[in-house]
């Protein structure tokens, strides 16, 4: 008697369901037989038939579902663990677990039991949730309808986070306003958050998502990298805040208008004001916008800024600081005081605050936790309004030796030797905010001033030193750098710093002065130290002059030092040890840049120069006087020794002091 088949199960095989129809495009179920989708469809050895064990096993129950497992013959089981596919460096922070499934299920089970939503309400959220992927549960339950406050308590018992609410009927502020201001009102109404207050030297951010990674990032970035305390607090609270923060601002701003009302009014009491030094310490409680403006002064001098930008949009105003040489930004004062902070910072400059349509420069002289700065102000029209940038003139930023500012031991004593050369023309080049004018300063202060007459002509004057006779150019009145070299002249000088050669007529003096026996110190913007020589031949001088007057041309950028706190010594990635090998250092061990609370998560605190110096020699000179082109000197220069700014970089690599990214930033139109 034939043995009777399965029909359902034979059926069921072969993929037919039992109406007859073929799915053929549907994927088997799990739980049936695919043989062809086991993992060893094709072992050479045999299948253990059903419900047979082989001998051996005994009753070894976990020995035979081992080898069931294993056989291509039974349903193809889910694989025990599953393999994240973000990739291993960011394993670390996600990778699918049971742990999230059952997070999702107690949060759907506390929210349950505190009687926060209803059963029904779960399922239908999670029906929600099944036709579209990737949505939390909390934010559908909020669209259904559940109670915010309710349902974040559980959200962040269950992510172990505190939760806090605004008490907005409270009599003080319940919001650290300084945060806010330098987070930006836009900023916090965008992402939701709200900075509290701050707990010692943490700062206290309630957003209302537990899972705002990178949102808390920039925020930590935006603060200049202060530790941060993350709490939950509910939209409505955060909202109130904003909403109560901008009536604070219309009223402040109304504020605004009446004091700068009565200022204009009486225009001769505001110049006489301004033309004295002004203690903002002292200055603080007078109006909101001279305490915002007293406000971003002090944090730039704090920062150890160079200078300030105060930067109008159409629906935007940002403050940023250059702080060793990078421009950050550092707060968003509300739109709507543009112009009252303009017109504070033109009345403190001595400037007229009813000129909006023409540029203006002035100045500012204040006081600062007792010391004396000067702040150059430049105005600027634009499409909204008037852009202002601060230079901040710290005298003390200039009081620095030549053996502090980065020279290494030949470049030093060439360069000292050289200074101390009785006449000739020493030329320092590069782009604004190198650096020129610090080293020229550190070279005039070498200089015996007891013995020696030493006068400059500057535009403007940036830095005063005793000793030293300074005169500033007004071109609006026909005072150019050549009318007042030339006027110098005749003052019986012994050295001459001229703050640039700009054109023929200052170049031709400067090289006259210097073949008559004076020494003659300028600047010049180039890139490098040979396109000094070409730059002079373009402007319209003689080669045979450049020969005979120039004595050395200085060349120089500056780069960010390593954090000394926070920098390590690690193993070069091999792309860089190849590349460090290639230029002569050794490729074992570099200094990487980590970030810290003191360099603002930056990793770079403070600046070291490069330096690139050629001195003309005899030979040097012979080619000068045949017009060589640029890349023919330049390659003359080198193969006599000179080293180029790369180069000086990548040494200062090597000791640990700045990092081939920053090298490479600043030197890489200069190879």
């Amino acid at each position: 008697m034939a043995k009777r088949l399965n029909i359902d199960s034979l059926m069921n095989e072969l993929g037919i369901d039992q109406d007859g129809s073929k799915p053929a495009h549907h994927p088997t179920k799990p739980g049936s037989h695919r043989v062809d989708k086991a993992e060893q469809s094709f072992s050479p050895l045999p299948a253990v038939s059903s419900g047979q064990v082989p001998s051996g096993f005994g009753a070894d129950s976990a020995a035979v579902d081992e080898l069931m497992r294993d056989d291509p013959a039974v349903p193809v089981q889910p694989a025990a663990t599953q393999h994240s596919s973000v990739g291993d460096s960011l394993s670390d922070l996600w990778a699918p677990s049971s742990e999230d499934e059952t997070q999702q299920i107690d949060l759907a089970r506390l929210l349950v039991e505190r009687d926060v939503i209803t059963e029904e309400r779960l399922a239908t959220a999670e029906k929600v949730i099944k036709q579209s992927p990737g949505r939390k549960l909390e934010d559908v339950l909020l669209e259904l309808g559940a109670d915010e406050t309710a349902l974040l308590q559980v959200v962040a018992e269950v992510n172990r986070l505190d939760f806090e609410r605004i008490d907005l009927s409270g009599d003080g502020p319940q919001y650290d306003g300084t945060l806010l201001q330098r987070l930006g009102v836009e900023f916090a109404k965008d992402n939701l958050l709200m900075p509290l207050r701050r707990e010692g030297s943490r700062a206290v951010i309630g957003t209302t998502k537990p899972d705002d990674i990178f949102l808390l990032d920039e925020v930590r970035r935006k603060l200049g990298g202060i530790p941060i305390k993350h709490v939950l607090v509910p939209a409505y609270d955060i909202r109130g805040v904003l909403e109560m923060f901008a009536e604070e601002e219309t009223s402040d701003v109304d504020v605004v208008d009446e004091i700068l009302g009565d200022i204009e009014e009486d225009d001769v009491e505001v110049v006489q004001e301004s033309a004295q030094e002004v203690d903002l310490e002292q200055q603080a409680g007078e109006s909101p916008v001279i305490r915002y403006v007293n406000y971003i002064i002090q944090t730039a001098f704090k920062d150890g800024a160079s200078d300030i930008h105060i930067e109008p949009g159409e629906k935007k105003l940002r403050v940023r600081l250059r702080i060793d040489g990078v421009l950050y930004e550092t707060m968003n004062p509300p739109h709507s005081m543009s112009a009252a902070i303009t017109s504070r910072l033109k009345i403190m400059a001595n400037l007229d605050i009813a000129e909006r349509r023409l540029p203006q420069d002035g100045r500012i002289r204040c006081v600062v936790q007792g010391r004396k700065l000067d702040l150059r102000v430049s105005t600027l029209p634009t499409a909204h309004g008037e852009k202002l940038v601060l230079r901040i003139l710290d005298t003390k930023s200039i009081s620095v030796g030549l053996d502090e500012l980065g020279f290494d031991d030949n470049t030093l004593q060439i360069w000292k030797s050289s200074v101390a050369q009785p006449h000739g023309i020493i030329l320092v080049t590069g782009p604004t905010g190198s650096g020129k004018t610090t080293t020229l300063y550190a070279s005039l202060r070498q200089m015996d001033l007891q013995r020696l007459n030493v006068s400059t002509v500057e535009d403007p004057i940036e830095y005063q030193v005793s000793g030293i006779t300074q005169t500033q150019t007004h071109e609006r009145i026909g005072v150019t750098f050549a009318i007042a070299l030339r006027a110098l002249l005749r003052q019986d000088p012994d050295v001459i710093m001229l703050g640039e050669i700009r054109d023929l007529e200052t170049a031709t003096i400067a090289i006259q002065a210097s073949l008559t026996g004076h020494l003659v110190l300028s600047t010049l913007h180039t890139n490098d130290a040979p396109s000094s020589v070409t730059r002079l031949i373009n402007i319209g001088i003689e080669p045979f002059l450049i020969g005979a007057a120039v004595n050395v041309v200085l060349a120089q950028r500056l780069v960010r030092r390593v954090c000394a706190k926070c920098k390590s010594i690690d193993a070069p990635p091999a792309d860089l040890a190849e590349f460090l090998v290639m230029n002569g250092l050794p490729s074992d061990k570099i200094v990487t840049a980590n970030g810290c609370e003191r360099c603002r998560q930056t990793g770079y605190a403070g600046r070291a120069g490069l330096y690139e110096l050629l001195v003309l020699d005899d030979q040097i000179r012979d080619v000068i006087t045949r017009s060589p082109n640029v890349t023919e000197f330049r390659r003359l220069c080198l193969e006599r020794g000179m080293v180029s700014l790369r180069q000086d970089g990548l040494t200062k690599v090597g000791q640990g002091i700045t990092t081939v990214e920053e090298v490479m930033r600043v030197t890489e139109a200069t190879i």
